[in-house]
């Protein structure tokens, strides 16, 4: 009787095909990548590999949960530290991330994000709404924080402040993407969005 492969095994190996996944979708996008490209680069069976995945688009959700994982992509928490310097760190911390924006996946989640499989099928990959939700939330918890302990005094809600910080640092990787960091100046718009930050969440003793 063969062994029983046990839990912790099967997640270092789900682990290990995610990052091989990884790397062939930043190589090729997500178009023009197959489950062999993925076995291929993997070095392991059909059989083995449908063991874990259904197909392309089960592989690259699960590629986008463990990039999320891995990257840390959602905001600081609100520890026991003044918040509105910790928010200021983040931010510029983003300038090291777009820069390199090459070496990531949007390329291939703009390619998703734009195919017929999702764009007519929205409500089969609710993690991509999920995933928004959840860093909203996070950014909008901090904020609230800051309220709460009378740090932040906000002009507008943390609600609408928290998606306004990712519409922002989401078109700034876009454009990058395009157009390469030289012209879209990441370090000084970053500036510009602590600047008007500064300016929205009114922190106390902020200069």
């Amino acid at each position: 009787m063969a062994p029983k492969v046990n839990e912790e095994y099967k997640k270092k190996k789900k682990r290990e095909l995610l990052k091989a996944a990884k790397k062939v979708f930043i190589e090729k996008g997500y178009v023009r990548t197959s489950m062999q490209d993925i076995m291929d680069e993997a070095e392991i069976s059909r059989g083995a590999f449908y063991s874990y995945f259904d197909n392309i688009d089960h592989v690259f959700i699960e590629v986008l949960k463990y990039d999320d994982q891995k990257d840390g992509q959602y905001f600081i928490s609100a520890d026991e530290g003044p918040l509105w310097p910790q928010i200021k760190e983040w931010v510029e911390e983003q300038q090291f991330h777009i820069e390199a924006i090459d070496q990531t996946l949007l390329y291939a989640k703009a390619e998703f994000f734009l195919s017929s499989k999702y764009v007519k099928n929205k409500n089969n990959f609710p993690y991509i709404s999920e995933r928004y939700t959840r860093t909203a939330e996070e950014i909008e918890k901090v904020l609230n924080e800051g309220i709460r302990k009378g740090e932040f005094r906000p002009q507008q809600s943390p609600r609408f402040i928290a998606r306004y910080i990712i519409s922002f640092i989401n078109g700034l990787m876009l454009d990058t993407f395009q157009l390469g960091h030289d012209q879209t100046k990441v370090k000084d718009q970053l500036l510009v969005l602590l600047f008007s930050l500064e300016k929205i969440i009114n922190p106390i003793d902020s200069k």
